[in-house]
């Protein structure tokens, strides 16, 4: 059963504005499912508004922290749950054990390489939930077509790329991810 999702996302808002109404849409969507938000814990950018999208629901929020990020990132003052950790990849690994599914929102360098980490821990068998990258106003078009590229090039089999589920907006990925479950279930 889906309890959880974790979501990466941006600790910035991006420059167009249907990225903020995504992730506004997708904290909406958790709340009313009553599904928890697992997430970075940041109190800024796509991160915080989605965060408070779920919490101005009645949603429940857990965000992990991790302490080398205290200086240089503020965390949500007002979340259900905090989970301070030491490093970033106590982050990461906290955050995977958390969750039931996976999210991408757009985002930077640190989503993208939480993203990798998910898809390929699926890849090798150490997880086996839900990745779904919500390709929000084609944001990650060239990536979707760098992928198709590893597979036509032959660096990647189809059963890999087909652990990855794309959709363009947060209810069909929330769509994709419980009709996930009912087919394992």
């Amino acid at each position: 059963m889906i309890n959880s999702v974790c979501v990466y996302c941006g600790s910035r808002e991006g420059s167009n504005l249907k990225y903020r109404s995504e992730a506004v849409l997708l904290g909406k969507s958790l709340a009313r499912e009553n599904i928890e938000l697992v997430y970075g814990g940041g109190g800024i950018g796509l991160m915080g508004i989605l965060a408070n999208a779920v919490l101005d629901n009645g949603g429940v929020v857990r965000g992990v922290f991790p302490s080398a990020l205290e200086a240089k990132e503020f965390a949500h003052p007002e979340l259900t749950e905090i989970i301070h950790v030491g490093s970033m990849h106590e982050r990461k690994s906290k955050m995977m054990e958390l969750a039931d599914a996976f999210v991408v929102l757009p985002g930077g360098i640190g989503t993208m390489e939480e993203f990798f980490e998910v898809w390929t821990w699926n890849q090798i068998g150490i997880l086996q939930k839900p990745v779904v990258l919500i390709n929000v106003d084609n944001y990650y078009e060239k990536l979707i077509d760098f992928i198709e590229k590893m597979f036509t090039d032959g660096f990647i089999s189809a059963r890999h790329r087909d652990l990855l589920f794309i959709e363009k907006t947060s209810d069909r990925a929330l769509k994709r991810i419980l009709e996930y479950e009912k087919e394992r279930g």
